[in-house]
């Protein structure tokens, strides 16, 4: 289980991440740029990763991580489930969209 406040810890600790209200729920950026999102109505978390983590994630954990069902699913929007996610996990998770989304040009 994954709380809000491990979840920002995480995100801030990361080199230049920026906090950012994003529609109704939390985002947390790099270059201005969305990696991860927090909703914490639902519990979850949404992270950008590329094709081959969103499917390794995905199917190794299917209940904890899963595609955004729609095109943003399809574009390595991935939904994790907080509640179930052990926290090292989500780490690794977490740092592969920073790094995803890092490595983009500005």
């Amino acid at each position: 289980m994954v709380l809000i406040e491990t979840f920002r810890k995480l995100a801030l600790s990361l080199h230049n991440v920026a906090e950012e209200p994003h529609f109704e729920k939390t985002s947390f950026r790099i270059n201005k740029k969305i990696f991860a999102t927090f909703d914490g109505k639902n519990n979850t978390a949404v992270l950008k990763l590329n094709e081959i983590d969103q499917s390794v994630f995905c199917a190794s954990s299917e209940m904890i991580f899963y595609p955004v069902p729609n095109k943003w699913g399809k574009q390595g929007w991935t939904i994790v489930e907080l509640s179930k996610v052990r926290p090292e996990m989500f780490e690794d998770a977490l740092i592969r969209s920073y790094e995803n989304v890092a490595s983009k040009k500005k």
